[in-house]
């Protein structure tokens, strides 16, 4: 850095603290808080916390109890709830929002509303929410509000100033897509009862899972910026493609998306067009996809039941590029009369924990099995020469590390390591290929 570059660094630092201090003494510190911050070099941590959560005067416990009537055991519970960390007694780090979310979570439960245990539930969902979308919009390149140079006091400025128009909006954001949300969920949860579903049993939906073919080996070999890229563009394309044929993406698990739809007609639309869109895409791999049908548990937001265990574990069974569907997914597309599409018959395969099931292909109308099955071999030929490669790596690996003891770990039958190839198969059940 020139001379004079250093002179112009120096004159930005000081109007940056200038307009730092005068925002943080509006916003209840002291000079000597701002002094201290200056001097431990943490001015950008102290604007965060007081710009995000302000507040004149900082509670403790105790004073949190006194204001609410809370009792102590209580508030520690809805904290942790919420997934904040501990706060010892003496430690004054509450303010008027904190004291407002108690009472709130207390009205809320004195006027029957919910009950105790239905409020904290819901305090641990809103929570882990709230956390993903926080760590989200701070991840590196996620958003213009962390722009860090490495000097706290540039990096202050920096934060106040933009905090202040997109923190608002944000806020406005979160309460748009909420609302909306909650407009969706509610009429999904009255026409389920409309429809008269019977007392002890879920809603019948249909669930499927499509699994990128390949991810475990490709992450171990692609730069962390790359493999953010190709994990972007996996739940981009999942996303577009289940909502727009009236699914619900229920959640993403890595390189794994779990939707459900209301009909085996819906689903069989969204699982062809999943292994299609994947398949034509130039960044990602084919995906395996599962569909099951029947009665399930709903439970703060998330599916649970059997339906969810069966397609769960034939998404492990499936070939690249292909969708699979239970005979009780079959009969319901019968029922619905779903047009434009084929189902082929599997042999019956027994899947870990569920026993002997009956399995279908599903297939565009008129397509022909001779190219389903050309491409299936590519794919499985590919995967086969992958693992070899990753297994001579580390091979390789660890006999440059640890010389003659390389020579002596344990092989398989097959010739991988004890946790090669196995690995990925293992987590959908062990059960193999079947289509």
């Amino acid at each position: 850095m020139t001379a004079a570059e250093q002179v112009r660094r120096e004159h930005a630092r000081v109007e940056a603290l200038a307009r730092v201090r005068a925002l943080l003494l509006e916003l209840g510190c002291t000079s000597d808080e701002v002094d201290r911050a200056v001097e431990d070099d943490v001015l950008d941590l102290l604007v965060i916390d007081r710009t995000l959560v302000p507040a004149g005067h900082r509670l403790t416990r105790g004073e949190v109890t006194e204001r609410t009537g809370t009792p102590p055991e209580l508030t520690r519970r809805f904290w942790r709830a919420l997934g904040f960390l501990d706060i010892g007694e003496d430690e004054a780090v509450f303010t008027e929002m904190d004291v407002e979310a108690l009472e709130l979570f207390q009205s809320m439960v004195a006027m029957g509303l919910v009950d105790l245990e239905t409020a904290v539930q819901m305090a641990r969902v809103i929570g882990s929410s709230m956390a993903r979308i926080a760590e989200a919009e701070t991840a590196p390149g996620a958003t213009p509000m962390l722009l860090p140079t490495g000097d706290s006091i540039l990096d202050a400025d920096s934060f106040a100033r933009r905090a202040e128009a997109s923190i608002p909006a944000m806020g406005r954001l979160l309460e748009y897509v909420w609302r909306r949300h909650l407009q969706a969920a509610t009429r999904r949860a009255m026409l389920h009862r409309a429809r008269g579903v019977h007392e002890g049993l879920g809603p019948v939906m249909a669930v499927g899972f499509a699994d990128m073919v390949g991810f475990t080996v490709l992450s171990q070999h692609l730069p962390d910026e790359e493999l953010a890229a190709v994990v972007a563009r996996f739940e981009e394309l999942a996303h577009d493609t289940v909502v727009a044929l009236g699914g619900r993406v229920v959640k993403m698990i890595g390189d794994e998306v779990m939707f459900v739809v209301q009909t085996a007609t819906g689903a069989a639309q969204i699982g062809l067009n999943l292994a299609e869109a994947y398949a034509g895409d130039e960044v990602l791999s084919d995906v395996r996809v599962a569909l099951a049908i029947g009665p399930v548990l709903l439970q703060d937001g998330d599916y649970y039941g059997p339906v969810v265990n069966l397609a769960s574990r034939l998404v492990g069974v499936a070939h690249p590029g292909t969708v699979l569907v239970s005979d009780e997914f079959r009969a319901a597309m019968v029922e619905e009369g779903t047009p434009d599409v084929d189902t082929r018959a599997l042999r019956a395969r027994n899947l870990k924990d569920i026993g002997r099931v009956e399995l279908w292909k599903l297939v565009r109308a008129g397509s022909e099995p001779g190219a389903d099955r050309r491409r299936t071999m590519r794919w499985e030929r590919l995967g086969e020469v992958l693992r070899e490669l990753d297994e001579l790596r580390d091979r390789g690996e660890r006999a440059v590390g640890q010389g003659p003891l390389a020579r002596s770990a344990p092989v398989q039958a097959d010739g991988g390591d004890a946790e090669g190839p196995q690995v990925e198969r293992a987590r959908h059940g062990g059960d193999g290929p079947a289509a």
